[in-house]
């Protein structure tokens, strides 16, 4: 028998490290994926989640979903979003736009202990969390709570940037040929650690990059059942003149249908710079 809903006790919030809570009161997260460099990544995102959960309208949890750029579509679509967000800042703008968007409530919470009754959403993203959790356990815990606040048998779209991304981003955009960058790359590839100490601009900050079979294998440890690992901007997220070809619609499809061709090709995964693990709660 499932035992009843019940709301967990959450203590604390816990405190980001303030390079990270510094990086996002810098950059606008909404923004990035809605201007030239990152919008292949949102529409890709956009069709993933799209292609996988059921028409009609779900209760969707957004864990980490910052400023609320990808709960704001999916409210648009008819579900009913409740996004969660660590950095208070986020939690304020993310406020402001659910208070002209029906469907989308936004609160304070950290995604390792979520204040949400067992079993009460049909879908949960985690389209950054995993990025900023370095420890192991850490990660392992956030997915676990996501396993536990979706209904048996609902989506979870679990996102993480790739292993490689330090390497190919150095490479496109010249960061490489500085001694201090390709230290950092030797570390990411190495551990996967990634430590912007020098707070470079553009060097992104503290964070964890997966391989793409680590991030099948912790959601696998999680408990959930893995459907497939996408690559989400393939090799054309590294091509900046491809964004000269993006307004024009039957150029985009071009770009799009290409990063489809191999998204779940296991040989080209660690091109992508972003990683979508697509899983369900067993049930």
């Amino acid at each position: 028998m499932r035992r009843p809903a019940a709301v967990r006790t959450v203590h604390a919030v816990m405190e980001l490290p303030h390079e990270i809570v510094e990086h996002y009161q810098a950059a606008d997260e909404g923004t990035r994926l809605t201007e030239a460099s990152g919008r292949l990544e949102f529409v890709r995102t956009q069709e993933i989640v799209r292609r996988h959960l059921p028409a009609g309208p779900q209760r969707v949890l957004d864990i980490g979903g910052a400023t609320g750029v990808h709960a704001a579509w999916l409210a648009a679509d008819g579900h009913q979003v409740a996004l969660f967000d660590i950095v208070p800042e986020h939690v304020a703008a993310a406020g402001r736009l659910a208070a002209g968007t029906p469907g989308m409530t936004a609160s304070l919470g950290d995604a390792r202990e979520l204040p949400v009754p067992d079993g009460s959403f049909d879908a949960a993203l985690l389209l950054g969390p995993l990025y900023h959790l370095t420890d192991r356990d850490d990660r392992l815990t956030a997915l676990r709570e996501a396993r536990r606040a979706v209904r048996a048998g609902g989506w979870i779209f679990v996102a993480a940037i790739s292993r490689f991304a330090s390497l190919f981003d150095g490479l496109a955009r010249g960061f490489l040929f500085d001694p201090e960058f390709r230290r950092i790359v030797s570390t990411d590839l190495t551990s996967g650690q990634h430590r912007n100490e020098g707070d470079h601009p553009h060097w992104f900050t503290t964070s964890y990059f997966h391989h793409p079979g680590e991030l099948r294998q912790e959601c696998l440890d999680a408990g959930l059942n893995v459907l497939d690992v996408l690559g989400v901007e393939g090799l054309a997220g590294w091509l900046p003149e491809l964004a000269e070809q993006w307004d024009d619609p039957v150029n985009r499809e071009v770009i799009l249908q290409a990063v489809r061709t191999v998204e779940s090709e296991p040989s080209l995964l660690g091109v992508s710079s972003h990683l979508i693990a697509v899983s369900r709660t067993p049930g």
